[in-house]
Parts: structure tokens; sequence; C-alpha cells
């Protein structure tokens, strides 16, 4: 080759220049690299230096507001299970209180003062008659007369015997030393009658409420109070301070009046205010409504981190220079086999001539029969309506071949799914059912069966938003709401909707959708419809209305009331056959009370109560069936009558129920909540004919069984009748 040749051939000056470089050294794209990477990690250091003096005080106030907020969470569920433990207490000392001994008051006194240890618990205990005689006044273990009672504590006792549940006062007394706390309790017969009550008081300071140690220990820049809900201090590093108001507390008083207006729910979840100069802490006591605070001086609690802030910034100064080092070094390691296989193919182009990069130039033409060349087993693009693919041998061409057949199979499996939808909708053609299938809101495939009901063809349907076929006259935008958020709280929807005809006019239909993919709405939902023209026709006359709960359609009270005198009266008339008192089926009655249900309403607002209550309703429907009657007393309050069951055929349905509804978790707002169902059952006798001692003795049993711990069935036993 000549000196002229050589010299006119591309590249071929390049590899003369290159030729004295030693084989690692990189190339200039690699030189490139290092210097833009170079630049990258001292602008990512100097940045990091930015951030860190910017953001390590946030970090630090945010995980000292999290460690303030658990702490004042964790006193306010210790007073919370003090609060309970006192009623405990008390319970177990009522419970040693027998009719016998109530009538007896020497048998009592004995009892207060020596017979039950739990009285020492309290700093008093006074035990009242059904009609408001005071029985014992016990005050520091000594005696007292009925007439030295502070009036208040008996105004506590007469609303337990009048109201017969159990209560927790407000704050009794005006100084620290005199301040106390009364806990009642009504005492119980077997059938959940009246028969007096009795008090346990607790002074502020002692041990069974707030202690001196409570507040400890003091710190200069925190402090930690409870106080009421009305602003009087309880509890104070200062003793001082104690029954003194929250308003004179610095920091404090107005974090508390933006924390109280705020309406916080009654649980003991804490809430956090950062305030200039201040962090202020506060969590609910929920039964006592006390509140618990850590007021604490931010400057004096963030001084200690300036120091490493500091010294954190020459740290990551040295560290970006490290860095920097490193990253030169790995990035000319790394490319050296880049750096040999460039200096390798300017060598091979150097030596082969200009006949070779010719024939690269050739090769390069032919890349439309590369496929030709190539072809991928059964698989192959049409070369008339494609793009050629780039020619090279080695990765880009097994690149190029399995690109190719994954085109071809993305096209084979939209022919199948289009094939699987034909055949889905010969399906539908021939259901005697209203049936949609949508994705995503929109129509795919819906029933010959929707369309007569609705009035429009199939190519009209499709591709149409489901839920604007909702009438805008019945609120299709609040309806379409209450959908959405049905599926979200509880993944399906079970309920009536009003749809709009293709002549306009309405079609109420009873509508179920379920996910296609559990828990996945966007991936399609089916979609059954079902004609209620004519019930929607029977529910408007006045016999519906009058018998029917508005919110939940069950039966309402008055009429479930007056099924169960009709009952009872049938079966008093009925003539007893030999041995049937002791088959026990003559039916049982369900009281059921919604447990947490006020969480929801407090937190979710009234709306999400209601649709609980719509749900709650349609579970008992599904349960219960044709074997019973369900109806909402009222509230939250539901009822049950099973007329030909056992009790333990009662017992299993409630179990059923209490299991249904502790698994169901709806979700609002983002947020789940868990509910119970606390049930009271009573069997029904042959000769029971009180409609009304019926109700009561269930509805006492439910009390029972939400006074013994919630999410459980009470039964209770009815005297039977001659």
């Amino acid at each position: 080759m000549t000196p002229a040749e050589h010299a006119a051939v591309p590249g071929m000056a390049a590899a003369d220049r290159d030729a004295g470089e030693p084989g690692w050294f990189p190339g200039p794209l690699v030189r490139k690299l290092v210097a833009v990477a170079v630049l990258a990690v001292v602008m990512s250091g100097a940045m990091a230096v930015w951030l860190v003096s910017r953001t390590v005080g946030q970090e630090a106030m945010q995980r000292f507001v999290r460690q303030q907020n658990d702490e004042v969470e964790l006193v306010a569920r210790l007073l919370a299970s003090k609060i309970e433990q006192s009623q405990k207490v008390l319970d177990s000392v009522a419970e040693g209180i027998t009719p016998e001994v109530l009538d007896s008051p020497a048998s009592l006194e004995w009892l207060l003062q020596q017979g039950l240890p739990a009285v020492r618990f309290f700093d008093a205990i006074q035990v009242a008659r059904m009609d408001g005689t005071l029985s014992v006044n016990l005050r520091y273990g000594r005696l007292e007369k009925a007439s030295d009672l502070d009036p208040a504590e008996r105004d506590y006792l007469v609303r337990t015997l009048l109201e017969g549940k159990p209560l927790v006062s407000d704050l009794i007394g005006t100084t620290a030393q005199d301040a106390r706390v009364m806990f009642t309790l009504p005492l119980l017969r077997g059938e959940g009658r009246v028969t007096g009550a009795v008090a346990g008081l607790l002074r502020l300071q002692s041990q069974g409420l707030l202690p001196h140690s409570l507040a400890l220990p003091a710190r200069s820049e925190s402090r930690l109070m409870v106080f009421t809900q009305d602003g009087v201090i309880l509890s104070h590093p200062d003793l001082q301070r104690v029954m003194g108001r929250v308003q004179d507390e610095p920091g404090l008083a107005d974090a508390y009046a933006r924390w109280r207006n705020a309406e916080q729910p009654a649980g003991s979840r804490g809430v956090t205010q950062v305030q200039p100069g201040h962090v202020v802490s506060l969590a609910r006591v929920p039964m006592p409504q006390w509140v618990v605070a850590r007021v604490s001086d931010s400057q004096a609690m963030l001084a200690p981190l300036h120091g490493a802030q500091r010294r954190s910034w020459w740290l990551a100064g040295a560290a970006t220079a490290l860095v920097a080092a490193l990253a030169v070094v790995l990035m000319v390691w790394l490319a050296r086999p880049l750096a040999l296989l460039r200096q390798r193919a300017l060598m091979s182009g150097s030596a082969a001539g200009p006949g070779a990069l010719c024939a690269v130039d050739s090769a390069a033409e032919s890349d439309a029969q590369f496929l030709a060349d190539n072809p991928c087993p059964q698989l192959q693009p049409d070369p008339s309506t494609e793009p050629p693919w780039p020619r090279c041998p080695g990765e880009v061409d097994d690149t190029a071949r399995v690109c190719a057949w994954l085109i071809q199979s993305r096209r084979l499996a939209q022919r199948s799914l289009r094939a699987a939808q034909q055949q889905l909708q010969r399906v539908l053609d021939h259901v005697p059912q209203g049936v949609a299938v949508t994705r995503g809101e929109h129509v795919e495939l819906v029933s010959l069966q929707a369309c007569r009901m609705l009035g429009y063809t199939q190519q009209q349907l499709q591709g149409r938003h489901m839920l604007d076929l909702l009438t805008a006259r019945d609120g299709g935008a609040d309806l379409a709401r209450q959908v959405r958020s049905e599926f979200a709280a509880h993944g399906i929807f079970d309920g009536e909707l009003p749809l709009r005809r293709e002549d306009g006019s309405t079609l109420w239909v009873h509508a179920r959708g379920h996910c296609v993919q559990p828990d996945e709405p966007a991936r399609g939902m089916v979609w059954t419809l079902e004609d209620l023209t004519a019930v929607r026709e029977t529910r408007q006359q006045l016999a519906w209305v009058r018998t029917r709960d508005a919110l939940t359609q069950l039966m309402n009270r008055a009429e479930f009331e007056h099924r169960l005198e009709v009952l009872l009266l049938e079966r008093a008339r009925r003539p007893q056959l030999p041995g049937e008192a002791l088959q026990h089926e003559c039916g049982v009655l369900l009281f059921m009370d919604l447990d947490h249900f006020t969480v929801v309403n407090d937190v979710a607002g009234h709306d999400a109560g209601d649709d609980v209550l719509r749900r709650l309703a349609r579970l008992l429907e599904s349960e219960v069936g044709n074997s019973g009657w369900a109806a909402r007393l009222g509230g939250d309050e539901f009822a049950v009558l099973l007329p030909g069951s056992t009790v333990s055929r009662g017992q299993a349905v409630a179990e059923q129920l209490r299991a249904a509804v502790q698994a169901w978790e709806p979700a609002y707002q983002g947020r789940s909540f868990t509910l119970g169902l606390s049930i009271g059952l009573v069997p029904l006798h042959l000769g029971s004919q009180d409609a009304a001692a019926v109700l009561y003795a269930a509805d006492m049993a439910c009390y029972q069984a939400k006074r013994t711990g919630r999410n459980r069935v009470a039964l209770a036993q009815l005297p039977a009748q001659a």
C-alpha cells in the first residue's frame, strides 16, 4: 500500500497517533466520561454538604417529635390502664356484695372493713340502696355519717342508680390535697334489676391515679403534665402548679386550644405541634377525658446536634475528595477492555486496508436482506411493512431475533384475546340475565338481556362509562361516589341503582359488582343486573314505608316489636304437648350492638357510618335468610328473631355474625377500621307473652357482653312462666 492510499483510508491517521499510547490508556470518549464523573462527584459532594446543613436539623426534629409523641401516647395508655384497673377492682368489690349482705347493714360494714381486701385499694367506699339511702360511708378505713357525704359524690351515686350503668366522675374537690375521682358501679340481680350502687374514691395524687413520680424525671428543657379537658392541671413537675390552669403554661395554652378545636378523636393517639421555641405533644385519656402533654424547649433539645452537624461538614468534604479519586481509578480500570478493543479495531482496520472498510460499507447496504438470511424459527415480522433490523454478528443478531419473536408473539396473543372475547360474547348472548364486563369502568362486553333492559344496542354500550348510565334525576354523581367508596371499602358493590334507558326513562336494578382480580378493580369487574321495577313499586306502598327503616331497608323497631308480640301470643295460645317445654325449639332473640362504631363516625364522618350500617344490614340478611327476621332498633342497635331455632342454633348464628363482623375491616379516607359485635341472646319460653320483658332481657345480656370485654355473645335466661 502506498503512503497516499494509507492516508486516504479513514481511521488510519488515528491509528498512527494512538500507536505510541499504552493499551490501557483510555480513549477520548472514556476521558470525557471520567471528567464528567469527577465533576458529578464534586457537585454531588457540594450538594451533600449543603443538604446536610439544611436537613440534619429537620431530621433530628422529626425524630424528637416522634419520640415525644410516643412518650405521651405511652403515658396516656398507662393512665387509661390505671382507670380500667380501678374499675375492675370496684367490680370485684361489687361481686362480693350480695342482695342479702346489702339488706344487712352490720354484715355490709364487716364485709367492707375486713372481708374484702380489694376495698383497701380505694381511699373511700360508699354503698347506696335503690331508694337512695346511703348504707355505708367508709372513708380512709373509718365509718362516717351518711350526712357527711359530699353533694357531688351523692349526685354520682344517684345517677348510677337511675341509669344502671357504671360511671367515672369528673374531678371532685378544689385543692390538690382534696382532689379526687369517683368510680361507681350498679349492683344488679340475676335478671338485670338494679338493687343498689357501690362507689370507690381515689385521691388524685394516690398511687392508683397520678402519683408524684409520674412527672419525673424533671428536666429543665421539658415538662410532662396531665390536665382535665377544662384545663385544670392534675400532674406537674412543680407540685405548686397542680390544680392550676393550662392557660398559664408557656407554650401550652395556644397548642391545646388549636388541638381542642380540631375535634381530636377519643382514643389515646398522640398529636405533636411544632411552635416557635416549643414542641408540644398531646394525647387524650379516653375514659376520664384527661389530656397528657409534654412541652419541650426545641432550641435546648437540639443544641447537642449543632457540633455534630459541623463535624459532618468536614467529613462530607473529605469523603467527596476520596470518592472522586476512587471514581477516576475505577473508571479507568473498567474502561481498559474498551480501550484495548478500540486499539485492536484501529490496528485491524489499518492492517486490512481500504478493502476491509469497503466491505463494511457494502454490508451496511445489505441490511434489508438480514431477516431473509437469519430468520427466526416459524416467527418473523413482515419485511414489507416493518423497517429492517440492524445486522451485526453476535449480540445484535441475537437481540434482533428475540425482538422479532416477541413482536410476533404479541400479535398472536392479541389475536387469541380477540377470539376469547368473541367466544365470551357468544356465551353472554344466551345468558337470561343482565351481565356487563367492564375494564377501568368502561363497558367491554354486555349481554343481550342487559341491552334489552336498557334499550341500547351492544355497539352503543361497548366502550361507554358504566357509571355514566346512572340517571341524574336520582343524584347520579352522588351514586357514583357511593359505588366507588363501597368498592374501596369492601372490594364489592351490592345495592340498588337507577339506570337511564335509551328513551330517557329510569330503570331500577339490583346491581352486584365483583372484581375479576380481587383487590384490583382496574383489571376489570363483572356486573350482574336484576330488574327491580316490581319490587320498587311495592316499596312505594304505604305499608312498606311504615314498617321499614329508611337507611337500612330492614324492618323498624315498631314492626319488629309487633311481630314479636304476635309470635309470643300465638305460642302462648297454642296447646302445649307433653315434653315440649324441654325441646328448647321455641325460638331465640338476638340483641346486637356494634362495637367501636363511634370511632368510624368521629374519624370518617357520618356518611361512612351510614355505609357501615347498610353493610351490616346486608350481612344480617345474608346470614339469617328466610329462617328469621332482622331489624334495626335504632342507632347502631340491631335485633334478629329466629322463631323456630334452638338455643344451640341461635348461638351458632350469633357466633357466625360476630366472626363475620370481626373479619370485616372497612376502609374510609385511606384508613381501615376494626369493628366488633356484642350480642345478647335470650331463648323464648312457651309461656312468654311480654315482648318488652324479652327485649329488656336481651338488651341487658348485650350490655353484659360489652361489660365483659365486647365482641362476644352473652346468654340470658327468661324466667319460665306457668
